[in-house]
């Protein structure tokens, strides 16, 4: 990974007009919704403040390092910057309608320099590291980083891909809780310790299926299975009925045909 980041730092591309155009096939760089200039070695981002409307931006895996130029994309909700030179995220401030933003791999050091990014009210989900592409930042290296974090972003529901408010949060910290705990008590000394007196939580026979020795029950059941029988029996009937109905009432709608 290290010689394709080496090799993308050897080409530098600008973003223009004509750049901007051949990749989505819009004539006016204000009709652009969507744009995905993902590895193409990009360092400046030029016009790209031109698509005012721009609701996705893809960007990452190239050489950016200046964001000055995304401060102008007030619609802009998904925002994806991983894998670049990123040390400063403070134009990102004025894009007020973000609510997606990717920021993995890059160059941010400074916990104080993510408090740019409170003004963003309806921003839920944010990525400073993606443990998938093993991609980070030096700020996730501080022992508080998790927690100071939830406390600046309150209304965020997913941090680093994790689900930390609403449904499935719960079980994203269980299992954390339990990786901890199995961690935390399986090595001694750098050495994974074995159990040898491991038991089973549950006897063998707990999850076999039980039949019912209560004749009340038994009764219950076929008494149920009678009377669902009797309404099958009663739709069919009913249905039936209808449909000779319908049939009769159709023929004395037609009208009547006299020979001569």
């Amino acid at each position: 990974r290290q010689a394709q980041r080496a090799a993308r730092y050897e080409k530098t591309v600008k973003i223009s007009a004509a750049l901007l155009k051949s990749r989505t096939g819009e004539f006016d760089l204000e009709s652009i919704l969507f744009l995905k200039l993902r590895g193409l070695g990009i360092h400046d981002l030029g016009c790209i403040g031109e698509c005012m409307t721009l609701e996705r931006l893809d960007l990452s895996g190239n050489n950016i390092t200046n964001l000055g130029p995304l401060a102008s994309l007030r619609h802009l909700t998904s925002l994806n910057l991983s894998s670049n030179r990123i040390s400063n995220i403070e134009p990102l401030r004025s894009c007020e309608s973000l609510q997606n933003l990717n920021v993995a791999g890059n160059i941010i050091s400074s916990i104080e320099s993510l408090s740019s990014l409170q003004p963003l009210k309806k921003l839920e989900n944010i990525r400073f590291k993606d443990n998938t592409y093993n991609y980070s930042n030096p700020v996730c290296r501080n022992a508080s980083y998790r927690t100071i974090v939830l406390e600046m972003f309150p209304n965020i529901k997913v941090l680093d891909g994790e689900r930390v408010v609403g449904r499935g949060s719960d079980l994203y910290q269980l299992c954390k809780d339990i990786d901890d705990t199995i961690k935390a008590g399986s090595y001694k000394n750098g050495q994974l310790v074995e159990h040898t007196d491991c038991k089973p939580w549950v006897e063998d026979s707990y999850w076999e299926i039980k039949r019912s020795n209560n004749a009340i029950i038994d009764e219950a059941y076929k008494q149920f299975n009678d009377v669902l029988h009797e309404c099958r029996l009663l739709n069919n009937r009913a249905t039936h009925v209808i449909s000779q109905t319908e049939r009769s009432m159709s023929l004395k709608k037609q009208p009547k045909q006299f020979a001569i």
